[in-house]
């Protein structure tokens, strides 16, 4: 048989990240629909649309008019119920003087009558007088509680139309993005219907993506020891998280579990409702073996590589155990060998479609270490 000509690349040990890659979605952390929580017209907006605005931040003003009058109004019956209420305290001093007196002349008839002095009629006549006086005491004393009762009945109400009036001032509840203002100044709104602008936070803002239900003891357990680091890459940035949240269920539809990155997004890498590349790197295994995956062919009985004895220029079939591929940055993609390969054995990469088992060959390319283009290990990658 002639001699077979190929090119071939050896394995090499390398330490490389078990990372995780899946689509996320960018999410605001907090979203608000700003709504009006009276009714009036609106006179004023006091941003612009698409603005970043600071909580507390005044954004819009309805007509305060309607409530101002009925503060006056309020604060008139106010007044009115203060000044009754002197009245009844002042009938209650007068009464309780005539009560005094009252009594004294009952008591005075009751032992005159005793002595023989006064008549039947002039002793029922003044106690009659004292209990008279007294149901008038006990008279003007209810009014002092009804006038003080309508005080506290007006007080209330100054309050709460106070707190309506504070109302026709809305403000940012969060510090965020504005988006598209839906009710322009002029316009009557009511209150709690139509949102008049929603605000995103932006910064810091989360991004959510799913993962095979397999990874998930690995990834508790990596991410108890501490937060996982997540990379997110949108467009031509890149911004790295801290894993915050794992699902409590797995999705039975698909077989995932759901988890939440959170990014500090100062340079506002990320914008919600965006879809972006996600990678999570678990653990860095070192020792591994790699090899180009287009030396990895696929026969009846899996997986395997064609192995060159560098002494004898023959090949063999070698069985492998794949674990999976890697993607080292700006070099070709790698696959990761958990078994029948050791470091330093030259593998067939190029040419094994005219290979048979104990076949001669003849290289193209010299085999030389280095030209496997042995990963760094930090250098990112997927699984």
């Amino acid at each position: 048989m002639p001699e077979v000509a190929v090119r071939a690349l050896p394995a090499v040990s390398s330490a490389v990240p078990l990372e995780v890659s899946a689509v996320g979605n960018v999410e605001a952390m907090s979203t608000v629909d700003v709504k009006s929580r009276v009714a009036g017209q609106l006179m004023r907006v006091y941003f612009t649309e698409g603005q970043d605005v600071r909580e507390g931040q005044l954004l819009f003003e309805i007509d305060p008019e309607p409530l101002q009058r009925q503060i006056a109004q309020i604060q008139a019956d106010l007044a009115k119920d203060s000044a009754m209420l002197r009245q009844a305290q002042a009938n209650v001093l007068r009464d309780e003087a005539n009560v005094k007196q009252s009594r004294a002349q009952a008591d005075r008839g009751l032992q005159l009558s005793k002595d023989g002095i006064f008549s039947k009629e002039q002793t029922e006549q003044v106690t009659a007088t004292a209990d008279s006086a007294q149901a008038s005491l006990e008279a003007d004393r209810a009014a002092v509680e009804a006038a003080q009762a309508s005080i506290k009945s007006d007080q209330a109400r100054l309050a709460q139309t106070n707190l309506q009036l504070s109302y026709t001032k809305i403000t940012a509840p969060i510090s965020g993005r504005a988006g598209a203002i839906s009710v322009k100044a002029g316009n009557l709104v009511k209150d709690n219907d139509t949102a008049l602008v929603t605000l995103l936070q932006m910064s810091p803002i989360y991004v959510s993506f799913g993962v095979p239900e397999q990874f998930l003891p690995e990834i508790r357990k990596f991410n108890h020891e501490h937060p996982l680091l997540v990379t997110a890459s949108a467009g031509q940035g890149t911004a790295t998280g801290a894993l915050r949240f794992i699902d409590n269920s797995v999705d039975a539809t698909t077989g995932t579990i759901k988890l939440k990155a959170e990014f500090v997004n100062g340079d506002r890498t990320l914008w919600p409702g965006q879809f972006v590349n996600v990678q999570t790197r678990l653990q860095l295994e070192q020792n591994r073996i790699l090899v180009p995956s287009r030396a990895v062919q696929t026969g009846p009985d899996g997986k395997y590589v064609w192995v060159m004895d560098p002494a004898k220029k023959t090949v063999a079939m070698r069985p492998v155990t794949v674990l999976r591929n890697y993607q080292e940055a700006k070099a070709g993609e790698q696959a990761v060998i958990g078994e029948g390969l050791h470091s330093g054995e030259v593998v067939i990469s190029e040419g094994q479609m005219s290979l048979t088992p104990g076949a001669k060959v003849r290289l193209l390319q010299p085999a030389n270490l280095q030209s496997n283009n042995q990963p760094a290990a930090n250098s990112a990658g997927g699984a």
